[in-house]
């Protein structure tokens, strides 16, 4: 337990580490090569924009982060409860699966003008967009956990005349565990991606609403920083996925 704790400090400090040069040498390249401040701001001119009150970075990242997270649970509790149901019913499965598979080749940039004419703007359209997105790898890998059993262990139960319920609580859902969270880590980045999508096609408010805003005047610090904090929005929900995955699932059979 001690040496797998120091092995993660370890690993974690690396990162940062690496992190840290990458932004160090950013620096030093910019004012190097004097690039101009509206192709590539520094990281110092980038983090500047964090004073001015004009771009309600906390209001905004609010919003964002509102409709990453909802898109993201949605998506996870659909995703997983259609998973379920397949599981429980070949019928329901040879029914719908097919259906979903063909609704989510439909581009997601064509269903943002219609969300926006059936629920008129707000943070509900944008969800919906990052639920649309994210959805779709949890409920397949979460189906396709639940349906790759031992047959031994199929046999064990049946012979112990265990009931289908027994069967999907001790075997099926402990063993699909790595799949779901291998398919909510997929969907924690999707979901980011969805709700950007989401607020460049129309919205009032948010990160992606004001990179548009800033991007005629090219204040490039002001986007870079928004990218930033996207960034750290879909960190922070990815490295809670992962979280939760450590908690509920043992290392060995993790899916890498």
């Amino acid at each position: 337990m001690f040496a797998d704790g120091m092995r993660s400090a370890r690993s974690f400090a690396i990162i940062l580490i690496v992190h840290f040069a990458v932004i160090v040498l950013w620096q030093v390249l910019v004012d190097a090569f004097h690039v101009p401040k509206f192709i590539l701001p520094s990281p110092l001119a980038t983090l500047a924009t964090l004073t001015s009150a004009k771009y309600a970075w906390l209001s905004n990242l609010a919003v964002t982060a509102a409709e990453i997270i909802g898109g993201f649970c949605l998506g996870a509790f659909v995703g997983v409860t259609l998973a379920v149901m397949f599981c429980w019913s070949p019928l329901v499965s040879l029914l719908l699966l097919p259906l979903f598979v063909t609704l989510n080749m439909i581009p997601k940039v064509a269903l943002g003008p219609l969300f926006i004419v059936w629920f008129s703007y707000g943070i509900f359209p944008n969800i919906l967009i990052a639920f649309s997105i994210c959805f779709f790898p949890i409920l397949l890998t979460t189906a396709r956990g639940l349906s790759e059993v031992e047959p031994d262990l199929l046999d064990l139960v049946k012979s112990l005349r265990g009931s289908r319920w027994t069967l999907f609580r001790k075997i099926q859902l402990p063993g699909a565990l790595p799949y779901v969270f291998s398919g909510m880590k997929v969907g924690a980045i999707l979901a980011v991606a969805g709700a950007i999508v989401g607020e460049f096609i129309a919205s009032e408010r948010g990160l992606g609403y004001l990179m548009i805003q800033v991007q005629s005047s090219l204040d490039t610090p002001a986007m870079v920083m928004a990218v930033v904090f996207l960034t750290l929005l879909g960190v922070a929900l990815y490295a809670l996925v992962l979280g939760c995955e450590r908690l509920f699932v043992f290392r060995d059979v993790r899916l890498q």
